[in-house]
């Protein structure tokens, strides 16, 4: 069975209804990045903080999984998956994929302030004041930018051992996680699923190219990929 590793990011679930990570004009739900995605600014006004991935967590428990999330778990039938998502949500787990990593997070997990081995599943609001049993605060258990992505080394070894690479719904702008594709040393097929795709060839191996959002281009991809 081969291995199809599939590297995923916002545009996958805007189809399901979830803001993409940053407007075009670098602003997130109208804060700054930096302002909601980084331990400086949680230790300036943790409530903002706090208060704007409640709201994000709240949002994900009104949505679902997208044909493209559907499609994507389904292809375990044929090959060995992993996903690797760039993505906090739940939708990959729910549409039925079992590997998944998730490089930046999870919007339904809380971790420990002072320890961050200590990791809970939640999907309640998190408030100044949300402690766990040690009483330590809770906070989102999210990368935020300057943080180490502690997911990287697993994601690295499954794109090095990738027959195929799937990209999907990700502008291949956001580091690290854009360098895994420099990873794919032995995939033999490079497929990238996204209306505005930054890349067309990897190394010396084109990169195929479907210019459609991410449940179209699933559609399209999914015959192509069970003749592999």
């Amino acid at each position: 069975m081969k291995n199809l590793v599939v590297l995923s990011g916002a545009g996958i679930s805007a189809e399901s209804g979830l803001r993409t990570f940053r407007d075009a004009d670098g602003l997130w739900e109208g804060h700054n990045v930096t302002e909601v995605a980084s331990l400086d600014g949680f230790t300036r006004n943790p409530s903002l903080v706090l208060d704007f991935y409640n709201q994000r967590r709240r949002q994900l428990l009104e949505v679902s999984p997208n044909e493209a999330h559907i499609i994507i778990a389904s292809l375990e039938q044929y090959f060995g998956v992993t996903v690797i998502t760039q993505n906090v949500d739940d939708l990959h787990e729910r549409a039925g994929s079992t590997n998944v990593i998730h490089l930046h997070g999870e919007l339904f997990k809380a971790r420990s302030l002072k320890d961050e081995t200590l990791v809970y599943e939640w999907k309640e609001d998190i408030l100044i004041g949300t402690r766990n049993e040690y009483g330590h605060q809770l906070r989102p258990h999210i990368v935020w930018f300057g943080e180490e992505v502690p997911e990287m080394e697993r994601g690295i070894k499954a794109v090095m051992q990738a027959d195929i690479l799937l990209i999907i719904g990700t502008s291949l702008q956001v580091y690290p996680a854009a360098g895994l594709i420099d990873y794919a040393v032995n995939a033999q097929q490079l497929f990238y699923v996204d209306r505005t795709p930054a890349a067309t060839h990897h190394f010396n191996k084109p990169i195929e190219v479907i210019a459609e959002k991410a449940s179209s281009g699933m559609q399209l991809l999914y015959n192509r990929l069970l003749q592999l």
